[in-house]
């Protein structure tokens, strides 16, 4: 394994050179090794258990791609229109912004499986360094351990999120496997978290690792969730989905999410970046308000390419793709004071983004981005506004951009608490404290909101976590996610739960399909 440094202690992975346990998408986990090293012959020292670590790390780049694409365009947030010959893909786009997708469509079979199969890549090879680390002792044995139990949870977490109960492996052995109920899979999870936890130290070891904080943060994303995340069924597609609903022993999960929240606020290790940019930019490794991160760097095949994603071929060197846009309705929602809405979106007269020369279009016209897109079908080069929360990277190589994506953050823990809190008491003082909190670095004179609601703290969600992949979760959680947009009109409650892909039942006969498919 070669590992780089950018900026002081930080731990960016580069190339992991024993693939122990490689899985494309296969449920029962049964793909054969790429090489010879093993488990067996290979962790013999310190060295070599921190490369298969590393390994387990690498995997959360692969699993921002599909997981945020399935997750972001299949609400409000996001639209991949068609452009001419650009962006069809099969429709795999349309559907997925249409919500029609099925286990064998374009979007099943690629997008959703992808997000499927990388999840559980990341499964396998956290396995894979557990098992060894059961016959090996290495100095900071502990924490690597609770570090690597962390990871496969977090994996776990996503396929919850994604497709409810799913087979859960905690070992390497080869066996298709049935699936579990997401409310058990959904306590294994809090189960290894908190059991991790005491082990994990209270700051990262070096930065891009886990620690305490990054346990507390999936804890308190899983217990605002609870009425979703515990229910294969039977979640509400048209009505708010409260974690007071839910009881883990003997408390809300309300107050579970609140107790987890603290516990990241009150730790001391994370506060609230300066200015709302920090948390996003090229050097954003150095913001204090970072608690769970995939690791990106500006190097061939590491590197972010939200930038590419959305901006204009002429924007940016090389030339982007001129896909990704934001419906007009959430461009709209924000206040146009807020520097949230002037920070994430382009819109109007374009240029250059490094170096500021105004651009045109592939007919040679002045670009300029629209707040609309009249038919997402056959849409223009300059419809849509786009996003840019990870700007460009002045040291980019190529498409590699080296922007950190925050899976989990300080401003989120302080809406999660608000939520909670305002669940348990409706217009809690303290939880339009922290709504304000956010919103006084991003307003110049000050607007606070003046009193707190479930509308005020989704629109606040919105307002502050747009392209963060967390709308599909609030639109589930709020009632919304089916309903009547721009474009669209859904209503079967199928899709809260995306299909098993069918290239995943094809693979593992002991799969079954959720309700609906």
């Amino acid at each position: 394994m070669t590992m780089s440094t950018r900026a002081m202690g930080r731990w960016t992975v580069v190339l992991v050179a024993p693939v122990l346990l490689t899985v494309a998408a296969c449920t029962n986990l049964d793909e054969s090794p790429e090489s010879f090293i093993t488990p067996v012959n290979f962790y013999n020292n310190e060295a070599e258990v921190l490369s298969g670590l590393a390994g387990v790390y690498a995997q959360l780049r692969h699993v921002v791609d599909d997981y945020w694409n399935v997750t972001e365009v299949s609400t409000d947030e996001v639209v991949v229109p068609t452009r001419g010959q650009d962006w069809y893909d099969n429709g795999q786009w349309l559907e997925l912004h249409r919500q029609t997708w099925t286990p064998s469509s374009p979007s099943g079979l690629s997008l959703i499986n992808g997000a499927w199969g990388m999840a559980y890549t990341g499964v396998t090879r956290a396995n894979a360094l557990l098992e060894a680390l059961d016959s090996v002792t290495v100095p900071n044995q502990k924490a690597i351990v609770a570090e690597a139990r962390t990871l496969r949870a977090f994996y776990y977490y996503l396929l919850m999120d994604l497709f409810g109960g799913v087979p859960l492996a905690t070992s390497t052995e080869v066996m298709a496997r049935p699936r579990v109920t997401r409310d058990s899979l959904f306590t294994f999870i809090a189960s290894e978290l908190t059991a991790a936890r005491a082990d994990l130290p209270d700051q990262p070891l070096a930065y891009g690792r886990l620690a305490k904080g990054a346990a507390d943060a999936i804890l308190a994303n899983m217990y605002i969730n609870a009425a979703v995340f515990t229910k294969d069924d039977g979640v509400s597609p048209t009505a708010y989905n409260s974690c007071t609903t839910v009881q883990i022993g003997g408390k809300s999960a309300c107050q579970l999410a609140v107790e987890a929240a603290d516990r990241i606020i009150n730790s001391g290790v994370y506060q609230l970046a300066d200015s709302f940019p920090q948390d996003f930019r090229a050097d954003n490794y150095n913001s204090p308000e970072n608690i769970f991160v995939a690791n990106f760097a500006d190097q061939s095949g590491l590197g972010l390419n939200f930038v590419m994603r959305a901006l204009h071929y002429n924007q940016f060197t090389p030339s982007p793709w001129n896909g990704f846009a934001t419906l007009a309705a959430t461009y709209s929602a924000f206040d146009p004071a807020d520097e949230r809405r002037q920070d994430v979106f382009l819109v109007g007269a374009q240029k250059n983004v490094l170096t500021g020369q105004p651009v045109t279009d592939r007919q040679g016209n002045p670009l300029v981005f629209t707040t609309t897109i009249n038919d997402i079908t056959q849409a223009t080069e300059g419809e849509g506004a786009r996003f840019y929360k990870w700007p460009a990277d002045p040291n980019h190589l190529n498409e590699n951009n080296g922007n950190d994506y925050a899976f989990f953050r300080l401003g989120e823990i302080y809406l999660i608490k608000a939520e909670a809190l305002n669940e348990m008491s409706p217009g809690d003082g303290t939880a339009l404290g922290l709504l304000n909190a956010l919103r006084a670095r991003v307003f110049n004179p000050p607007k606070p909101v003046g009193a707190v609601d479930r509308n005020a703290i989704l629109q606040e969600r919105l307002f502050e976590l747009t392209f963060e992949a967390k709308r599909r979760q609030d639109l589930i959680r709020f009632g919304l996610y089916t309903a009547a947009r721009q474009f669209k009109s859904v209503t079967d409650a199928k899709v809260l739960l995306m299909p098993i892909p069918q290239t995943q039942l094809d693979a593992n006969p002991q799969l079954t399909q959720n309700p609906g498919y």
